[in-house]
């Protein structure tokens, strides 16, 4: 039977997203889009949680591993010999060329690439053998966020939120800051089959397919927001059409029993209203003293890009944000080694460096589990003479916070760091982990589509107990 409530509710919805409140409250909108329930509301854990936020800082490209967190005294001794493993086309084997030293009470090996993380060991808990399933860029990217390659699926920050809801109702619970534009680009921070009103908010930052919103007012110094301001009607207009068209949406939920298009448009919408009066003002870093500035690196040529993603990151976990992943991109050295690996180095060493002591001294870092890690490492063989190559077999990543011990080095891979033979660590296993961190049985946290509950571990995953404090 034809409803024309129910009908004129929809092309109401969409043209209020197209005028009203625009990219916020309608990227991406699946037709599952919301359940009944307030997604948004803080949801009980499976068991008592560690941390209560993440901030996932991604290196798109996949840093090597053995020239910064996974010393490798032989690699270096052997420097020019050819590999014997037959996996290696008969390559020659690259020594670092940087020194390594211990630091902290734990003595933790580290690279001199990064004299102020350095400082910071004993806070850290490295994951010395990590491993993923190919060494292909956009399907091991996405395998680091969604747990699979092959299919369109939730991401880790997705289903943080989803199964945690947020601490402040007025931000999104899933913020992504600089997202990632290659290798599955928005697949990423998407939400997939979840409540759309659970994917990941992109903010841009230096963005130049971005500069028209900074022109139309939508842009603060610190980052942009597609469509955060209506530059046509004033906040009290706004909130006269908004009721306007929530009553329609709402009468064609009284017509209708269920309805996900536009149950999520009322969630959605009602959520990009509030962001307008509160995530300018979070997003605006003048506010920080310039000591904190500075310690993030702000100001300065090498650093002051990530420092603000970072900084930014800070302000929006002690504003109740669920999950914040920051991402820095060219990672992938297959030529110029010596050069572009210093040089990404120094972009993000002082900033993160600062986003941990920031944390530590205002007592966010217990509460908060601060992750490294690209989607792979590189070989311990040369591309051509300054080069490595993927390498999917065995690399490193590192937590800090959240109930990690830190000062522990888990896992290793072998003389040459070409693949983990130690403390095993899969996506799978490393994604469970995360979501035990937040008290989350990833077993249990499920969804059901497609006839079967879905989770994020698919049907595999183990917890790293050994790494928690």
């Amino acid at each position: 039977m034809f409803n024309e409530p129910a009908l004129y509710s929809r092309r109401m919805a969409i043209k209020s997203a197209s005028v009203g409140f625009g990219y916020l409250a309608f990227a991406g909108l699946s037709t599952m889009a919301a359940e009944k329930e307030n997604l948004l509301a803080p949801k009980p854990t499976h068991f008592p949680a560690r941390a209560k936020h993440v901030i996932f800082l991604c290196m798109e490209g996949a840093p090597s591993h053995v020239d910064t967190f996974d010393y490798k005294p032989k690699l270096k001794q052997d420097h020019g010999k050819t590999m014997s493993d037959a996996r290696s086309r008969s390559a020659k084997l690259l020594g670092s060329p940087w020194d390594f030293k211990q630091h902290g009470q734990s003595g933790m090996w580290m690279s001199e690439l990064f004299p102020e993380l350095s400082r910071h060991t004993d806070d850290l808990c490295m994951l010395h053998g990590m491993h993923t399933d190919v060494p292909a860029h956009p399907q091991a990217f996405l395998r680091l966020h969604t747990g699979v390659s092959q299919f369109k699926r939730p991401s880790l920050g997705s289903w943080a939120f989803y199964g945690l809801g947020t601490e402040n109702e007025n931000l999104p619970g899933f913020v992504t800051i600089s997202p990632p534009r290659n290798n599955g680009g928005p697949s990423n921070y998407g939400s997939a089959f979840l409540p759309a009103i659970c994917q990941g908010t992109p903010i841009n930052l230096g963005n130049p397919r971005f500069a028209g919103a900074r022109r139309r007012g939508q842009a603060s110094p610190s980052g942009i927001v597609g469509n955060i301001k209506n530059p046509q009607q004033s906040p009290d207009y706004q909130r006269l059409q908004l009721d306007y068209i929530q009553s329609i949406n709402k009468k064609t939920l009284q017509l209708e029993e269920q309805n996900s298009e536009v149950e999520g448009a009322i969630e959605s919408l009602e959520l990009a209203f509030r962001m307008q009066s509160e995530l300018p003002e979070l997003m605006e870093l003048s506010s920080e003293t310039q000591a904190t500035q500075s310690m993030y690196g702000i100001g300065e040529d090498a650093t002051n890009n990530f420092g603000r993603q970072c900084l930014l990151a800070r302000r929006f976990v002690e504003a109740g944000v669920r999950f914040v992943e920051v991402t820095s991109s060219q990672w992938d050295h297959h030529r110029n080694l010596q050069q572009d690996l210093t040089n990404k180095t120094e972009s993000i060493d002082k900033p993160i460096a600062g986003l941990l002591a920031d944390l530590k001294q205002r007592d966010l870092l217990k509460d908060t589990l601060v992750i490294w890690s690209g989607e792979f490492g590189r070989t311990p063989y040369a591309q051509g003479d300054d080069g490595r190559d993927h390498n999917h077999r065995g690399f490193t990543s590192w937590m800090a916070g959240g109930g990690t011990k830190g000062g522990l080095s888990y896992g290793s891979t072998d003389d040459y760091g070409a693949e983990a033979v130690e403390g095993r660590v899969h996506i799978h296993d490393w994604h469970a982990t995360i979501l035990h961190l937040l008290g989350l049985n990833h077993e249990q946290l499920t969804y059901r589509y497609a006839g079967r509950d879905m989770r994020l571990t698919d049907v595999k995953g183990n917890v790293v107990q050994e790494i928690m404090s």
